[in-house]
């Protein structure tokens, strides 16, 4: 009977097997469960190619070059930026072997001062090049060279190696010129047009003349109607014949036919006008896009023989974390265009965005136009969900390459992209596409992971999902992840509403109410916050419009608030001196409210309030209710809030007694290596303003003491004698993280001698007038009072503004001198090094430090006593100057009296009582002791 009855289940079993969909049993990527760690590579403005071995390689800006196996995982094959220019990997001697192109712009040059500009590549395999000893095939690099917005050229170089060196051949593309003798600021370079090949193409018949219409009246470059010559893109056509696209902001993007056996321009000759009205210039070629100033750069232009489209890709918006890029995307049946977008709109601006000349980024008329593939967004994690940190989401991805791997037989597109909270830091990557039933290519939402399109059911594909639209906006902001259901009726419910259908085995079809409806697949994707694999969709609407969901597996309720529980045990600091995050809202829709044990110092909000300088440190006790479904938990959490610390100098470095704090306030400052975190380094002394100041060699920098600065409240002051200045190199640095910072910088690629702060997602920028001079002491001096700024240089007032952001909200926030974690270190002197925590230099004061350096270093002991001869300092400190709850908090805050002789008297009589109080408690029990 056993047995029979285990064959009868055995049998039903296997039965049962057979109607279950495969992806619900798992499969090869969904089986695996444990968690992928990626390797990454940052490359901007990445160009892709498959090379003759298999292997994936991306060209971008600043020389920088990754390899990959398997377009998962990129290392970098270059040690970092422009890395050793006198003998450079991909160029072998940069300055010599691009010195033509550098004639006209891009090594040490206006913008480009003290430094190169070599943007943009695009990395391309001729088979039909000849060398000059008759054998073909060359990997050919069309690369950018700028010095400003306008004045740039395209160059190219060509190697039989992938990996370089790549041989200087011509220099094909000038723009910024003008028609007559003319010079940008900081340049040597003679900008007229006959210090270009355009006079070579007059003399060799290829033109007859400058077209005047490259010049505005005054004789400048017109860039309203022509283009900045960098970002080319090399493609064939449809009959294997050879073009390039180019061109960024400015006049738009063009186009020029190439002969195949030198890949250098066939330039039209001659002015003229395509069908469809748009331009065609003798030199530059014809306008396939953009024009008069709007944003528009990056474009990359690809044929798809299975729909016989070009398509052409375009970044809209700025290159920063928060300056908007957004990818964009139009196709045309011919490579001169015209090209459309899904509604219909020509990549050709209209006539009527023409306001004249300049470049226009605060201008977003023109955000309409083109279906909008990618931008800002934030897969965002909720408390209690699987996985850490915020969720996985992208800032400013642009300035895209594609692929079509016919070996794969998959399709790519291929970004660079920022990251939410994280700055600047940008990094490479590949998400596959699928083309909609319009033939549009679609990406998905996650990077590739190796995955392949499947069938699905809709088993598979029913539930809750994170939901982004990206919309058509030119945007800073982040768009954050909603929810929405796809449920088994067929409706959509949650953020949108409205109706879903799978078919044609993993195609998707949804229609939203009062959006219309979008078109895309399925597909199981890698979630790199969960570290699972789970179902995705990706769609396009008719207006272009993208849409993405993530799949998240719900939760028993009880399930969910033990998690909860868990991870809001550490996500609650132990202590905090800055308003703290409470959450009232968490996964599946989880309510929680907050009880403070004392409101006055941490509100039920979770609004800080230190206690005064003197009265103690305070303990709070945060009871958290938290509710989802039938299920309510209590947790209490303790939380210290320290008292503010005492208001004045913080540590003085002058360097006479080596790296010593002459305050006696804080920690001697050690040697660090070539960045912030790391050691190695040596720092020497010499002559300073003075006695000794500290000598930078340009490898090592020096940690100071941490949490010199714990407050929106604070001054900085220093000497400083640059033996030369780089772009970004730090003089005083002070970080929360890596992306929450300040640095007084003697100088930037934007801008002169400022103080440059990030916060999160935010920037700030205290530029001058002026750049600090080489060989030459400068006294620096930085004051903040509750986000008001004011940076002297020399005693002289060169920036003041408010809004500065709050960085230093912890106690152990890091400080050093001449190292941040990036950029090339300090060279040169440095010599009295004071920072204040919760005082504001008065202008005065800065010109004291100023003219009398010598005086102040004498007064340092003073200063630490007395918060700088009894300076007031952060009246309204709070812990935390975001909340407006708590603007009427004032007090001293621990300011010590003035040094005056009645005051010492008066200290010097409470001494004299404390010890007779000690003397006569130790009698006491000392005669305790006698009788016991």
């Amino acid at each position: 009977m056993l047995k029979s009855f285990t064959k009868k289940c055995s049998l039903i079993f296997l039965i049962l097997l057979l109607f279950i969909p495969s992806t619900v049993l798992g499969n090869e990527q969904a089986s695996n469960s444990e968690p992928i760690e990626f390797e990454r590579a940052s490359v901007h403005d990445p160009s892709i190619i498959k090379a003759d071995d298999g292997s994936y390689y991306v060209f971008g800006s600043h020389i920088a070059v990754a390899e990959s196996e398997d377009l998962i995982d990129w290392n970098s094959i270059v040690e970092r930026e422009y890395q050793t220019p006198e003998n450079n990997p991909i160029y072998g001697d940069l300055s010599a072997n691009l010195a033509e192109s550098f004639e006209w712009a891009g090594e040490d040059d206006a913008d480009s001062t003290g430094g190169f500009a070599v943007w943009a590549p695009d990395i391309f395999w001729n088979k039909d090049y000849v060398w000059e000893d008759g054998s073909t095939g060359a990997y050919m690099l069309y690369y950018s060279a700028s010095s400003t917005y306008i004045r740039s050229a395209i160059g190219v170089a060509v190697s039989k190696d992938v990996e370089g060196p790549y041989e200087y051949l011509d220099t094909i593309m000038y723009s910024g010129f003008t028609n007559y003798e003319a010079y940008d600021n900081n340049s040597d370079v003679n900008k007229h047009w006959e210090n270009t090949n355009i006079a070579d193409l007059i003399d060799e018949g290829v033109m007859d003349e400058a077209n005047p219409d490259w010049f505005t009246d005054e004789g400048n470059f017109n860039n309203a109607l022509y283009t900045n010559a960098i970002d080319p893109n090399i493609l064939y056509d449809e009959n294997g014949d050879l073009w390039m696209t180019y061109g960024s902001w400015s006049g738009g993007t063009f186009i020029l036919p190439l002969e195949k056996d030198t890949g250098l321009p066939v330039y039209p000759g001659e002015d003229g006008e395509t069908a469809d009205g748009r331009m065609i210039d003798r030199y530059y070629g014809t306008k396939i896009a953009g024009g008069y100033g709007r944003s528009g750069e990056g474009t990359y232009a690809v044929y798809d023989e299975e729909t016989g489209y070009y398509y052409l890709y375009i970044t809209y918006g700025g290159l920063a974390s928060d300056g908007g890029y957004n990818m964009r995307q139009f196709r045309s049946e011919n490579i001169e265009g015209p090209y459309v977008d899904a509604e219909g709109n020509q990549a050709v601006f209209p006539e009527s965005f023409d306001i004249g000349v300049g470049n226009f980024p605060g201008n977003d008329d023109h955000k309409d136009i083109g279906n909008k593939m990618m931008g800002n967004f934030l897969f965002k994690r909720d408390l209690g969900e699987a996985g850490t940190g915020i969720g996985t989401g992208y800032m400013a991805p642009g300035h895209n390459s594609y692929l079509i791997d016919d070996g794969l037989g998959k399709e790519f597109i291929v970004t660079h992209t920022r990251f939410p909270q994280q700055g600047e830091m940008h990094q490479v990557r590949v998400h596959q596409t699928f083309k909609n039933s319009d033939n549009w290519p679609v990406p998905t939402p996650y990077h590739y992971a190796g995955e392949t399109i499947e069938i699905v059911s809709e088993a598979d594909v029913t539930g809750d999902y994170k939901y982004i639209n990206h919309g058509k906006e030119i945007t800073g902001e982040l768009t954050e992840s909603t929810w929405v259901k796809l449920n088994a009726d067929k409706t959509v419910s949650g953020a949108v509403t409205g109706t879903w259908e799978l078919y044609d085995d993993y195609r998707v079809e949804l229609t939203i109410d009062g959006e219309g409806t979008y078109d895309g697949v399925f597909i199981r994707q890698y979630d790199p916050t969960s570290d699972k694999w789970v179902m995705t969709l990706s769609a396009m609407s008719n207006e272009g419009v993208v849409i993405w969901g993530s799949h998240v597996e719900a939760k028993a309720d009880q399930e969910v608030v033990d998690g909860m529980k868990q991870e809001l045990s550490t996500a609650i600091p132990e202590n905090a001196i800055n308003n703290i995050s409470l959450p009232t809202v968490a996964t599946q829709g989880t309510q929680i409210t907050w009880e403070s044990s004392n409101p006055e110092v941490i509100s039920n909000e979770g609004v800080v309030v230190q206690p005064e300088y003197g009265s103690g440190d305070a303990t709070v006790d945060l009871t958290a209710t938290i509710s989802l479904g039938v299920v309510t938990e209590t947790q209490t959490l303790t939380v210290t809030v320290p008292e503010l610390a005492k208001a004045g100098l913080s540590a003085s470095y002058d360097f006479n007694d080596g790296f010593k704090d002459s305050s006696g306030n804080s920690a001697d400052a050690t040697v660090t290596g070539n960045r912030f975190n790391n050691e190695g380094g040596e720092i020497t002394f010499a002559e300073g303003v003075v006695d000794q100041a500290a000598k930078f060699d340009g490898n090592a920098g020096l940690r100071l003491d941490d949490g010199l600065i714990t407050r929106h409240t604070y001054s900085v002051s220093l000497w400083v004698k640059p033996e030369e200045i780089t772009d970004f190199t730090t003089t005083f640095f002070g970080n929360r993280t890596e992306n929450n910072w300040i640095s007084i910088v003697p100088k930037t690629g934007f801008a002169q001698t400022m103080v440059w702060s990030h916060n999160g997602d935010d920037w700030y920028d205290a530029i001058t007038d002026m750049t600090i001079p080489v060989g030459e002491w400068s006294h620096l001096a930085f004051t903040v009072e509750d986000g008001d700024a004011t940076f002297y240089i020399n005693g002289e007032e060169k920036f003041s503004g408010d809004g500065f952001p709050n960085v230093f909200t912890t106690l152990d926030a890091g400080f050093g001198l001449g190292v941040n974690y990036w950029d090339t270190p300090f060279k040169g002197l440095m010599d009295e090094v004071r920072v204040y925590d919760g005082v504001a230099l008065p202008a005065d004061e800065v010109v004291s430090l100023y003219e009398k350096p010598e005086e102040t270093e004498n007064q340092t002991e003073d200063d630490s006593q007395t918060g700088n001869d009894g300076q007031a300092g952060d009246e309204n400190q709070t812990g935390n100057n975001e909340q407006s709850g708590n603007d009427d908090q004032q007090g001293e805050e621990g300011q010590t009296l003035p040094d005056t002789s009645t005051n010492q008297y008066n200290w010097l009589a409470l001494g004299l009582l404390l010890i007779v109080i000690g003397g006569v408690i130790f009698f006491i029990r000392s005669r305790k002791g006698t009788i016991n």
